[in-house]
């Protein structure tokens, strides 16, 4: 486990160079795979992450730590898969109601404990000036846990409201009617001017694209007017991810202004899949809360002129507890051996990586959607499971009854075909392996019966 850095090493690590790199990490909430126009959306219009792809590389097969907020977050932060800090969902783990679960599920953490070393704290280290701009989602202030400033993060998961007054204790209210993407794309690009000196991080996690779903009335009416599909069709939703994009570009155009863009590596990704009743992920099956493809594959894009190739793509299977460890080396520093990602720096030079399988790991009950389903259960998004991906091979196992689907993601990318009767050799190699790993994170797995359970 990665703990907290001492004061002495904190001096130690305190050194940097005038060729040390700057990053922006944007983060967004509730942003499907698809709900870019680069990600092949024909609905929802992104200029300005276009242009980050076309200018860098973008991942086809990247993957949030977790199927919903927090525990992504969590993942995120500290490097660590969700087993090692207890933050497994949003609130409590019995989401549902009591008669429809077979299990007790795990208790859920909440409140990420301190003794975790965060990206933050990782990066001041190493003498960066750090900010976060949006969704913390892990403490009450994000201030205490690494960065130097803070507009608006708290343990909230969404905002009061996404137009001002925004009613936030860290964010002082603006105009009535200002918009929570403009302020803070403009709140980040000030705080970069003035710490462009010195090597600079930015945790730019919005709240868009997250509920309550608030576009600004001409976006609204500007994509009422435009001709959706079954995937992609509300226009209030696609007025947010317009405004995200937006703060996205003043952003990058802050990084020109200031002519330090070739000197920092932008990324943008998400937390999860989409609001299952707002948008969809196809050809992805399934939606936030869910394990399928839909709930965990991500957007990724990145972009560094002099590493990172612009036009092109990497179909590298990668994920977000890897970028703890990339970031930290890219920063000169060199990772904790606890973490449990990757460092991906080869991967955006174009290099291979080793070979490796990914894990998730869901001790809780999520309740399902009205609308945008794609689960497999009738009455939660998921049930407890644990999952693998290994080369093409994705395995899924159910705790309530130790059962699997398995999944050929090359030859069936919407999870369509469960292939676990006919391949039991590979479900058992796959299930050794994700035991082996639940093992070794002591990963809780849920046994005890619900007594109010109804079959």
């Amino acid at each position: 486990m990665m703990w907290k850095l001492p004061f002495f090493l904190l001096i130690t690590l305190h050194s940097w160079g005038a060729s040390t790199p700057n990053i922006v990490l944007f983060y967004a909430d509730d942003l499907g795979y698809t709900d870019l126009a680069c990600q092949g959306s024909k609905y929802y219009e992104t200029p300005n992450l276009d242009r980050l792809a076309k200018e860098g590389m973008r991942f086809t097969q990247a993957y949030a730590s977790a199927a919903n907020c927090a525990p992504s977050r969590a993942s995120l932060m500290t490097g660590h898969y969700t087993p090692r800090h207890g933050i497994f969902t949003v609130g409590n783990s019995d989401r549902g109601k009591a008669r429809h679960r077979k299990l007790i599920p795990i208790k859920n953490t909440t409140i990420l404990d301190p003794k975790f070393t965060t990206l933050g704290e990782a990066l001041q280290a190493r003498g960066y000036r750090t900010c976060v701009a949006g969704k913390w989602h892990l403490t009450e202030d994000p201030t205490k846990d690494g960065f130097h400033t803070n507009f608006g993060g708290t343990t909230w998961g969404h905002p009061k409201s996404y137009f001002s007054p925004y009613k936030n204790p860290y964010l002082k209210d603006g105009p009535k009617g200002e918009h929570l993407p403009e302020r803070l794309g403009r709140d980040v690009s000030g705080w970069i001017k003035e710490n462009a000196k010195s090597p600079f991080f930015v945790y730019f996690p919005f709240y868009s694209v997250h509920t309550p779903i608030q576009s600004t009335k001409e976006l609204k009416a500007k994509y009422t007017k435009k001709s959706g599909n079954t995937s992609h069709n509300n226009p209030a939703y696609a007025g947010m991810i317009e405004s995200m994009d937006t703060a996205i570009g003043q952003v990058l155009k802050t990084l020109d202004d200031l002519k330090v863009a070739g000197n920092t590596l932008v990324i943008f990704t998400s937390d999860n899949g989409p609001h299952g009743a707002i948008s969809t992920a196809d050809p992805l099956r399934g939606s936030k809360g869910m394990y399928y493809e839909g709930g965990i594959r991500e957007p990724f894009i990145a972009r560094f002129p002099g590493m990172i190739k612009a036009g092109t793509t990497n179909d590298t299977p990668i994920h977000q507890v890897d970028l703890f460890p990339s970031l930290v080396s890219l920063a000169g520093g060199k990772p904790d051996s606890s973490l449990d990602g990757l460092n991906i720096l080869p991967a955006l030079k174009g290099e291979a990586l080793p070979e490796r399988p990914l894990f998730w790991h869901f001790p809780a009950y999520l309740q399902g959607y009205s609308a945008g389903n794609g689960s497999a259960s009738q009455h939660f998004r998921t049930t407890p499971c644990g999952v693998i991906r290994k080369g093409d091979w994705k395995l899924i196992e159910y705790f309530e009854d130790n059962s699997a689907e398995l999944y050929n993601l090359k030859s069936d990318l919407s999870e369509k075909n469960n292939l676990a009767s006919k391949k039991p050799e590979k479900v058992k190699e796959l299930l050794t392996e994700l035991k082996a790993w639940q093992k070794k994170t002591k990963a809780p797995i849920p046994t005890e019966k619900n007594p109010k359970f109804t079959p």
